[in-house]
């Protein structure tokens, strides 16, 4: 089957990429509405966008109603955001934090998410998330009709809790996926955790 997207609206294109861009990371992201009222949602455009500087980039959409996301509106006033890697384990709870909130409503508080204090950092990341990354905001672009906004973050930090870590025989910093069991989104309502990770050389 050979589909031209230019006989599909901007909705069925969304299912269609979602469906075959598999599988997708999630960016669990933290943000400061006001005062330590802590939004927390998942968003799976996203990925790694360069080392030096060391940048991730989500993309967002708009609420219902057209108006911007908390996420991008926190982002915007307090410049500070924090991506946690969920868990596979942590579907039902990553699915519930990306029901559409009142402004100002905290997820974080509606669903009892215990958080942490971030060394070092100005947010807190939640607490039983074995990586997450401290963020200040770098770039945002707007995209499209709707429009969508692309989010650029800078890492400044980064939390990897000791029993996913160790050091290699070189001395090198070897992160074990099978423990962290990372939680990839698929099309749907559909999410997947990974296989056993196996190893190949990579050529001269």
């Amino acid at each position: 089957m050979n589909l031209q997207f230019s006989d599909f609206n901007a909705n069925q294109i969304y299912h269609l990429m979602t469906q075959t861009i598999i599988p997708r990371p999630i960016a669990w992201v933290l943000t400061d509405s006001d005062n330590e009222n802590y939004n927390l949602a998942p968003f799976s455009y996203f990925c790694a966008v360069s080392s030096a500087p060391p940048l991730l980039m989500f993309s967002v959409g708009k609420k219902p109603n057209g108006d911007s996301k908390d996420t991008v509106s926190n982002i915007i006033k307090q410049k500070y955001c924090v991506i946690h890697i969920a868990s596979a384990q942590d579907a039902n709870l990553v699915t519930q934090t990306a029901a559409t909130l009142a402004h100002g409503e905290s997820e974080v508080t509606a669903n009892n998410i215990a958080l942490t204090d971030f060394a070092g950092f100005p947010l807190p990341r939640v607490q039983h998330c074995t990586i997450a990354y401290g963020c200040e905001l770098f770039e945002i672009k707007e995209l499209g009709e709707v429009p969508q906004t692309l989010v650029f973050v800078k890492v400044t930090q980064l939390y990897v809790d000791d029993k996913v870590i160790e050091a290699d025989a070189k001395g090198r910093l070897k992160i074990h996926a099978d423990l962290v069991n990372p939680l990839a989104r698929l099309g749907a309502g559909e999410y997947s955790a990974i296989t056993k990770p196996f190893t190949l050389i990579r050529p001269e």
